[in-house]
């Protein structure tokens, strides 16, 4: 969740030809960014020609004319590619413009998305020039295409007015580029200091990506799981043979490497012998002398007004997906299925060096004495994870392209960024 504080009650608005549900990179970014802004305070509206309402934060206001596939922006489309500016180019852009207007009167910000760089409506991009260059609302040119760069449009531009609008950097507008690559381009042909384009990469979601169950996300919100580092999975009962206590010293020691480790142990305690409650009790009082408390999460635990939380087999398939490792310490197994389900998940394997284990996995899993040392077995773990590449670009990934991460770092200061300038 964002801060709402961070938002000063910004009023945005984003700006394109189509908004979601239309499927495509721009409409998607437009709907990560729209609706996380609006849960962290924003007041947030979505202009286009064509969309429909996708959050209850979110306004959507629809100008047919702004759509490139309007039967008026293709007709005048198809003169403008030959290079002849008909008449109702200009009625086409005066009614944009006059459409436009009351939409952006008490909006801080407009994003605009590729209107100002690509040709797919070049009245709408006339229209915006002509509010541009006003002093009312600020504008966001967060280009994503340079129509002027790609061989396959060359045919459709020519010089002058208003083609040359999508080549020449606009009064007052800043400039977003979606990469290094892409600013590079682009400042070379509006001809701008690359410093004087922001660079904003797009984002992925995990929880829609992964198609989390809505219960994996509300433990993961609850218990900060997506701020973890690494997470560590012991999917099993609560049972002294599962050698929890084990794995509750190693997430002691890995803290040494990495403050931020988490260990989830996803079962219940065993039901058939009474002492497995005492057990539970006992790895409670270990997790506290061991001032890991924060660290280790039993998650069955997690039911609402104390109830036990069971978890079905859609959501331990998720924390497969969502943890770092599996950390299976155990004394016994009768074949031990989590060390198959990690490797299906693609999951580095540190276990308990018992013959079910040498079974199954062989040389492939990270195998340790379950009645060792904790201290090698953490060492152990974080010198896999220091040259895991698997690892390590998922730990970039989330750390710097989720679309929280996104606006919190580089959004939100760019939009506060453009309101305080005069």
């Amino acid at each position: 969740m964002l801060d709402p504080g961070a938002s000063r009650f910004l009023r945005i608005a984003f700006l394109h030809y189509t908004a979601p549900p239309v499927v495509g990179g721009v409409e998607s970014t437009i709907y990560h960014h729209a609706r996380l802004l609006a849960e962290a305070g924003c007041r947030v509206r979505v202009i286009a020609g064509r969309g429909e309402p996708f959050h209850p934060g979110v306004a959507l206001d629809t100008i047919p004319e702004m759509d490139s596939r309007h039967p008026e922006v293709l007709e005048a489309g198809r003169s403008l590619a030959k290079g002849v500016v008909e008449p109702r180019f200009a009625v086409l852009r005066e009614r944009l413009v006059e459409r436009l207007q009351p939409l952006l009167s008490d909006v801080d910000v407009c994003v605009v998305h590729n209107a100002t760089t690509l040709h797919k409506n070049i009245p709408l991009t006339a229209a915006l020039n002509k509010l541009a260059d006003g002093r009312g609302t600020r504008f966001l040119s967060w280009s994503h295409d340079l129509a002027w760069k790609d061989p396959l449009y060359a045919e459709d531009l020519h010089s002058g007015y208003p083609w040359d609008l999508l080549r020449t950097p606009w009064k007052g507008v800043r400039y977003v580029a979606v990469s290094a690559h892409r600013r590079k381009t682009m400042a070379a042909l509006l001809g701008l200091p690359a410093s004087e384009i922001r660079v904003i990469p797009p984002g992925v979601e995990i929880e829609q990506f992964l198609k989390l169950d809505p219960l994996t996300r509300h433990l993961c919100e609850r218990l900060g799981l997506r701020n973890t580092d690494p997470l560590m999975l012991l999917p099993s009962r609560i049972t002294r043979r599962k050698n929890i206590e084990f794995a509750v010293r190693v997430t002691a020691e890995m803290r040494r490497h990495k403050p931020d480790v988490a260990l989830v142990v996803t079962g219940p305690p065993g039901p058939h012998n009474p002492a497995n409650a005492r057990y539970l009790q006992d790895l409670h009082h270990l997790r506290e002398s061991l001032d890991v408390s924060g660290r280790v999460h039993f998650l069955h635990e997690q039911g609402e007004g104390g109830k036990p939380l069971h978890l079905s087999d859609a959501v331990i398939t998720d924390f497969y997906q969502l943890a770092d490792l599996l950390l299976f310490p155990s004394f016994r197994e009768g074949f031990g299925i989590p060390v198959l389900e990690a490797g299906l998940a693609r999951l580095p394997v540190f276990a308990a060096d018992i013959p079910p284990v040498r079974e199954s996995a062989g040389d492939l899993a990270h195998r340790f004495d379950p009645r060792g040392d904790p201290v090698r077995v953490a060492d152990a773990i974080a010198g896999v994870l220091e040259d895991d590449r698997r690892y390590l670009l998922r730990r970039r990934v989330l750390e710097r392209f989720t679309w929280s991460a996104v606006i919190m770092r580089d959004i939100l200061p760019l939009l506060q960024e453009v309101c305080a300038h005069e």
